[in-house]
């Protein structure tokens, strides 16, 4: 989602927004034909909101550019975008950076896209497709545990998403794709409808928040030069150290201990996998005291008009 402050962020990459040119698709103002700023382009009056990327229908206007840019294209652009946040983070993209990464200029870039905005927002998409869709064959319970397990890692091998996914409305293909083998593992569970969505986001809420401070972490240690376990063991040393914190950590060793995993991935990979145990555990229990779901919606029929 673009808001007021975004546009005034990438109005300073935009050329032609900096050039007092406009904001309109055709670049000569801020309604939608680009000539006013009311719902027709000719009053004073609120314009809609461009969400989303996927939602103009079509591709930037070429209007402003004399010919494409030879050697690009949006595929191209998009998998920059992804190899330079995997390598310098989010707060580091920016549009002169990704032109000097493809050896073109900042203005061959505004040729497939008109913001920085749109950039991260297919990028983002473009990363879901490496959840590969869970087996069709296999017991809704694996299949959950699967996407969970593929989402989580997604989060943590690409760290600059989890900002990203409540920022824009994830609705490219990609994204549309896994939330709806999501949405086939939660039908297949049995849960009456209108538990449906609760059960999918404590899931995937969860799976979320594991990964992204797993991923976090993992790169703060990174960062340092440490392995997680040299990390770690720092840190608690630090805090052992300081008297007034040393009794609340020795207070939960016995918990550490029985947690069990001789590495800190082994520990987290332990709390991971009971987690969501736990929380498939929930929804057996959910479908055990409402009966399987039987409303017409769920079996595909039409519902019977009352006597």
């Amino acid at each position: 989602m673009v808001s007021a402050s975004d546009r005034a962020t990438n109005s300073g990459n935009d050329p032609e927004a900096a050039a007092g040119k406009g904001s309109g698709p055709t670049g000569k103002g801020s309604g939608p034909t680009g000539k006013g700023s009311g719902p027709t382009g000719k009053g004073s009056g609120p314009t809609p909101a461009r969400t989303s990327v996927w939602l103009d229908g079509q591709t930037p206007s070429r209007g402003r550019r004399t010919e494409s840019p030879a050697g690009l294209d949006r595929n191209r652009i998009t998998e920059a975008s992804v190899r330079l946040l995997d390598a310098e983070g989010l707060a580091k993209f920016s549009m002169r950076r990704l032109a000097a990464e493809l050896d073109v200029t900042a203005m061959s870039l505004y040729w497939y896209v008109d913001t920085k905005d749109d950039l991260l927002e297919l990028a983002l998409d473009s990363v879901y497709a490496e959840i590969a869709p869970p087996r069709e064959d296999a017991d809704w319970r694996d299949r959950l545990r699967e996407l969970a397990r593929s989402y989580r890692e997604l989060l943590v091998r690409h760290i600059w998403i989890s900002p990203l996914a409540g920022t824009f409305l994830n609705i490219g293909p990609n994204s549309v794709l896994f939330s709806s083998a999501v949405m086939d593992v939660i039908r297949a569970t049995g849960l009456p409808l209108e538990r449906q969505t609760g059960a999918l986001a404590t899931v995937f809420q969860f799976v979320y928040g594991f990964g992204t401070v797993e991923g976090h972490f993992k790169a703060r240690c990174d960062a340092t030069g440490l392995t997680q376990d040299a990390y770690h063991r720092h840190a608690m040393g630090t805090i052992r150290a300081q008297p007034h914190l040393r009794a609340i950590v020795e207070s939960s060793d016995d918990l550490m201990a029985a947690r069990g995993g001789d590495t800190v991935e082994e520990m987290r990979e332990r709390d991971f996998v009971f987690a969501l145990d736990l929380l498939i555990a929930g929804i057996e229990a959910q479908c055990d005291r409402t009966g399987p779901a039987t409303t017409a919606a769920h079996r595909g029929q039409q519902p019977q008009q009352p006597q």
